[in-house]
């Protein structure tokens, strides 16, 4: 297996129990692909995803490997509210978790207007985009005829009286115009879709999915940060007697007669193997074999088309973090559309202020005591900027601190030290091509929303985490583990689970 990320390890437990034995072999020194942790004078802070989704991916991945459950290894707690969001017009809603008629409420008292409830109608519409792609996309791996899923929107069509006409919305900023009628409902829309590197303007109406994903399932947080679920996962593997090889980079895959055989590492040294499981991007894939797996014309599979990254600032704070406040702020950008503009292609004069999301954690574990506080702020930024050039550093981190200011009281003075990472970083610590994070499956959009299939056009190699079916995110990386390994146990005709 080549990586130990989320996907990887979690299609590593399974094969181990499943009788296989397994050795991943990972370039870093240490597991857990972009969920991992940054640690200084007793504070603590995650630097990949602070919070996750359908936690039910990974209780079905302890209870499938042992009979320890989820909770037995690392404490899961439910954030409340979900989120707290900061409009440019001063107006500001916190959303409570996990509860459609609290957030209608939330929602009608904060905006007015009716707000709330067409925000909820929209939850009810993107329920029914849900039921719909919810298998294909993330419990079978992807279909051969994957077409019907990229030609297809299965958002449903919303008829309006003023038209006479039912006039379907093929994107997320159409669904904001043309159905939630709300500026600040809309950036509620585009922050959700920004999470995950998408542009509104050009994702499809089925990403409606991912803000139904975190309403339905609720948002949670792992008591000491989301790399003690890392921890688990690995101490999972460990115990089920899968090898860890760390400080090993992969040179190439191996073929003979048009089948993988195992690996090849820089150092020369070769390993064989009835399978081999690639945890990487696209690009590094191509690198890895020769002829290249994919070329240009596969579009779910073009490793030239680059998302995204994140820009992060960590904040080590003095004075003790204020009763009742939010575990997550969404300060939402003063120019929304300036936003997108820049971050589609990097050009202007100077970045513009982004969407920034504050995550504030209410966690011993991660400060030096109770007088203190360590804060993540974070931003969707263009994998293509040049962060060795004078000015774009500071400005960056001068925009995330600006904002962060209307989340927390005081925070110039509260700060004594600060930690930036680019995605620079997340390109020397998960190779993934300009340090772009992936975005999760989408249906519609002919096709390039979707990612490579877990199988490859070589018998023998399969790919796993959030560079393959289904996508990025932590529940996503942990489905992929669940479909490789099926794919390997029961062969071709393997079909998900039942």
């Amino acid at each position: 297996m080549i990586g130990a990320g989320m996907g990887a390890m979690a299609a590593a437990a399974r094969l181990a129990v499943a009788g296989h034995r397994v050795v991943v072999y990972e370039r870093t020194d240490t597991y857990g692909g972009a969920v991992r942790r940054f640690e200084r004078d007793g504070f603590g802070f995650d630097t990949g995803p602070g919070l996750l989704t359908l936690p039910a991916v990974y209780r079905d991945l302890f209870v499938k490997t042992g009979k320890e459950p989820l909770e037995d290894c690392v404490e899961l707690v439910q954030v409340d509210p979900s989120s707290r969001h900061l409009f440019p017009d001063g107006t500001e809603a916190a959303l409570p978790n996990a509860s459609r008629a609290g957030v209608v409420a939330a929602l009608d008292e904060a905006l007015g207007g009716g707000a709330g409830e067409r925000w909820g109608d929209f939850l009810v519409r993107a329920r029914e985009a849900w039921d719909r792609t919810r298998r294909p996309l993330l419990e079978e791996p992807l279909w051969p005829n994957w077409h019907v899923l990229a030609d297809k929107e299965p958002y449903p069509a919303v008829p309006h009286k003023r038209l006479l006409r039912t006039r379907r919305a093929s994107t997320l900023s159409e669904i904001g115009a043309w159905e939630l009628r709300d500026e600040r409902l809309a950036a509620l829309l585009t922050s959700s879709a920004l999470a995950h590197g998408l542009d509104p303007r050009t994702a499809p109406a089925s990403a409606a999915v991912l803000p139904y994903m975190e309403h339905a399932f609720g948002t949670w947080y792992v008591r000491g940060g989301i790399r003690e679920l890392a921890r688990a996962v690995y101490e999972r593997c460990v115990r089920r007697r899968v090898e860890f090889v760390f400080g090993a980079e992969v040179l190439s895959i191996l073929d003979k007669e048009g089948r993988a055989t195992g690996v090849e590492l820089m150092d020369g040294t070769v390993a064989e193997a009835d399978h081999v499981v690639a945890d990487v991007d696209p690009a590094r894939l191509m690198e890895m074999t020769d002829p290249p797996l994919d070329g240009r014309g596969d579009v779910r599979a073009d490793p030239f088309r680059t998302g995204p990254g994140r820009f992060v600032v960590l904040l080590a704070l003095r004075g003790a973090r204020e009763t009742g406040a939010a575990h997550r702020t969404v300060v939402h950008a003063p120019d929304p559309e300036s936003e997108l503009d820049f971050l589609d292609s990097a050009k202007g004069d100077e970045p513009p202020p982004p969407t920034v999301t504050v995550l504030r954690p209410d966690d011993p574990a991660l400060r030096p005591d109770d007088g203190h506080e360590s804060v993540v702020l974070s931003a969707v930024v263009p994998s293509t900027l040049d962060w060795e050039e004078e000015g774009v550093l500071r400005l960056y981190t001068e925009h995330l601190l600006e904002a962060a200011e209307a989340a927390i009281p005081g925070l110039r003075d509260r700060v004594l030290w600060q930690e930036v990472r680019t995605p620079d970083d997340t390109d020397d610590e998960t190779s993934a091509f300009l340090g772009a994070v992936p975005a999760p499956s989408l249906a519609a959009g002919q096709g390039r929303f979707l990612h490579p299939s877990n199988t490859t056009r070589l018998p023998g190699l399969y790919r796993v985490g959030g560079w393959s079916h289904p996508g990025g995110g932590l529940p996503h990386a942990g489905m992929s583990g669940a479909l490789v390994a099926g794919l390997i146990v029961e062969g071709p005709g393997f079909r998900g689970s039942q």
